[in-house]
Order: C-alpha cells, then structure tokens, then sequence
C-alpha cells in the first residue's frame, strides 16, 4: 500500500490533480460551516436535532449528503441535489428529443455545451425554489423558537412575508448551490474522480465521527442501565456493512465476456487470428449514478411537501415519502431499477459496436454481423441490467430493513445504509480506476500492489 502511494506521487501530473482536488474539496467543507447571514447556525443545528428525534428522517438524509451543512442553515445547505434534479431532467429532455440527440450525434461539442448551459439555467431555478423553502421553514421554527434568525431581517415585511430575509437566503444558497456545481466540474475536468460525486462523497464521510459517537452514547459502556444499542444488533449492522461493501464491488466490478472471433487473415506464408478477444459488459453499466438519482429525485417532491406543512394532503403525501415507509422503499426500488436501464440506454450503444465489430472483422461465434449482432448485444445487456438493477436495489434498501427491525437509530443505519455506503464505495472504486489508468499509461505496474483491479478489462 505504501509502495502504491508512492507510485501516485512520483507522477507529476497525477500529483498536481490530487492535490486540486483535495484542495476543492476543502473548499467545500468550509462553505458548510459558513451559515447564511442572519442564521445562528448553532441554535439551528441544537433544534434540528431534537425536533428530528431519533425517527428517520428525510431531512437527516438531506442533511447527511450535505455533509452537515443543511442542519445548520449553511449557504451550501442545499448542496448538489438542484444540480442533479436538473441533469436529470435535462437527460430525459435529450431522451425524448430527437431533434437534440441528432445535435449531440452530429456536432457532439456544440451539443454538449448547449446541454450543460440549459442545465446551469435550470440549475438556477430549482435552487431559488428550494432557498425559497428553506426561507420559510426557517421561518416556521423561529416562531416556535425564537432566536435563530436575527429580529431585524423578519421585522422588514412586505405583504406579511420576510422579504429581505427570503432574498438573503434564496441569493446566498443558490449561490452556494452555483459553487459547489462549479467546482464539480472543475473536479471533473482538470482534477481526479468525478467532482460532483466526491462533493457527495466528502459529506457523506463527515458524518463518521457523528455516527461513532452516537453508537458509543447508545452503548451506554459507562452506566449499568440498559443500552438501546446492544452489541447483537451492533455486530448485525457489521455484517451487513460488510455485505454491502463486498456486495457493491462484485456488483460494479462484475461483467459478462461475450468472446469474439476475427476473420483469418494471411501474414506473409501464415495465418493468425486473433485469441482472448471479448466484450465485457457490465452487470451494472451505470455505477452508483442509479443511486444518487432516485434519492435526489424523492428528495424534491418529499422536500416541498415537508416544508409547506403537515395539515393538508401534501404533509401526508410528505409523510409517505419518509425514508423507511414502504411507499418510499416501493418508489426507491423503482426509480433505482428505472434508472439504471434509463442510463444504460443512454449510454450504451450496441449499433455502434456492431459495427465497429463489422469493420473490424471481428463476429460473435454463431451471431451473424450487423443487426443480428446489435441484437444479441441489446438483449444481453438488458438481461443482466435487470439482475445487476434487482441487486443494487436489495442492497440499497437492505441496511433500511435491518434497521428498522433492530429498531436502531436512524443516524446510525442512514450510515450504514445502502445509499449513503453505495454512493461511497462506487466513488471510491471509480477515483481508484482513475488513478491506475494514469499510472498504467505512465507504465507503472498500477495502484494495486498486486496488480488491476479484478473485473477490468
């Protein structure tokens, strides 16, 4: 492992990306302690926490993936989540366009730009929509407990509304929001890893020290009373964090080889063909980009309907959508399954592998070329995506389940949980995958002491 690290930093390149990445990401943290001017961000976080109780939560999942910053009314409290509602949408927009996806096909640079302008603009609206939210249910606790937000900035009404104060936290957190997609994508493109994933990422393991602490309190290793965590149901969580890692390297490392043959072709006097040739498809094309969308895309509807208030339709609909309900495990299941055959579609492309195959001269032993071959392709990879989108939404929902019956904390099992450990292992095992690939082209032996990881090509 040493050795490994060693390797990392005796390449420049490699060195510099890391460390812009670290740097970013520090970045990040620190706007997550900056609260919104007006905010007591510490009163903020003592109400959060009693009021949220030990229930799960949707705000306590919103909370975790912004790293802490949405308890205390940070102006990145809002974190990436209006990014990735608008990528979303903007990838459903593409797939049922196809005016847009000639565009992309024919000019691929033009498109993109075009793409990622419309995503930044819708990226703006859906953030000032939810700071608009968040204004009023940080108006909503201040009524009940005075003190958060400073008297001056609610005195200044128009209409009954808190004008200036809704101003200062719709332009302060969609300018958080803007931030943390910018450097994203700086991320992205000039450092290691993909940006907004590791942002996810980096909130997802500030919560660590938070989540040992609550298990060593619920032990209750210093008292003779009964502890609510008992060491049976502690060692039950283990196993399945366990599970879940090995569960999520199998499943991302996993492929399917389709072996290939090529036409014999004469080298002077003799002949050679070509051997070991495969196509590898993944058990599950898209990752943990399944994951991060069903939870950003439940967040939205559940967050609106949280904030407008329990006492009509919405609030129940709101209360439907709390992490734990079944119809919230029912629709998470769903859009994981969804949108892992949304993303494998969108990305893999068995026509063009047909025929590059075809020009190649390479065939599939017993499928003729062309369309016979982009069939067979297409109906593989929609067989084994169904099994990889079976699993990944067991594993996802797994840890919810056990919890829920152990009766654990909620803090405790959104950490061990399936989307918060999915999302952090998937990341992990891409951020490793680009590492090696700088260090193989710079012809070291790879990160691994032992050689690639398994499963790649």
């Amino acid at each position: 492992m040493i050795e490994g690290v060693r390797r990392i930093f005796s390449v420049p390149e490699l060195r510099v990306k890391i460390f812009f990445t670290l740097i970013l990401l520090m970045v990040c943290r620190i706007g997550s302690h900056v609260p919104v001017p007006g905010i007591n961000g510490d009163l903020a976080l003592q109400i959060f926490r009693s009021s949220t109780g030990g229930s799960q939560n949707l705000f306590q999942l919103m909370d975790i993936f912004s790293g802490g910053a949405f308890a205390q009314m940070t102006i990145v409290a809002l974190g990436v989540m209006p990014y990735i509602t608008s990528s979303i949408v903007m990838q459903l927009i593409t797939a049922l366009s196809p005016s847009f996806q000639r565009e992309l096909k024919e000019t691929p640079d033009i498109g993109k730009r075009k793409q990622g302008k419309w995503t930044r603009i819708l990226t703006v609206g859906i953030a000032f929509f939810q700071a608009a939210l968040f204004a009023k249910y940080a108006v909503q606790m201040n009524a009940g407990s005075p003190g958060i937000i400073v008297p001056e900035l609610i005195e200044m009404q128009l209409f009954g509304i808190p004008c200036l104060f809704f101003m200062i936290v719709m332009c302060t957190m969609t300018a958080g929001t803007m931030l943390l997609m910018w450097i994203g994508e700086q991320i992205s493109e000039k450092g290691i890893g993909n940006g907004i994933s590791l942002i996810i990422t980096i909130g997802i393991l500030s919560s660590l020290p938070t989540t040992l602490g609550s298990i060593l309190r619920q032990l209750n290793l210093d008292s003779q009373e009964p502890a609510q965590l008992t060491f049976s149901s502690l060692l039950v969580l283990s196993i399945v964090f366990v599970m879940i890692i090995v569960g999520t390297i199998l499943i991302i490392q996993g492929q399917r080889r389709i072996p290939l043959e090529y036409a014999r072709r004469g080298v002077g006097k003799q002949e050679s063909q070509a051997s070991n040739a495969y196509i590898p498809l993944k058990i599950n094309y898209a990752g943990v980009i399944p994951v991060i969308f069903a939870s950003s895309l439940l967040m939205f509807p559940a967050t609106l309907a949280q904030f407008v208030g329990r006492g009509n339709w919405i609030g129940q609909f709101a209360h439907l959508l709390t992490p734990g309900n079944w119809v919230y495990t029912f629709f998470y299941v769903l859009l994981i399954v969804f949108f892992t055959y949304f993303w494998t579609a969108t990305q893999f492309h068995p026509e063009q592998i047909a025929s590059d195959m075809k020009k190649n001269g390479a065939f599939i032993p017993g499928i003729r070329q062309g369309k016979p071959t982009q069939d067979y392709l297409e109906g593989t990879m929609n067989r084994i995506t169904f099994a990889g989108a079976i699993f990944l939404s067991l594993i996802a929902i797994l840890p919810m389940l056990v919890g829920k019956i152990l009766g654990v904390d909620s803090t405790i099992s959104q950490f061990f949980g399936g989307t918060s450990l999915l999302i952090l292992v998937g990341v992990v095992l891409d951020t490793t995958k680009q590492i090696e690939s700088h260090l193989l082209m710079k012809k070291y032996d790879g990160f691994m002491k032992r050689g690639r990881l398994r499963g790649r090509a």
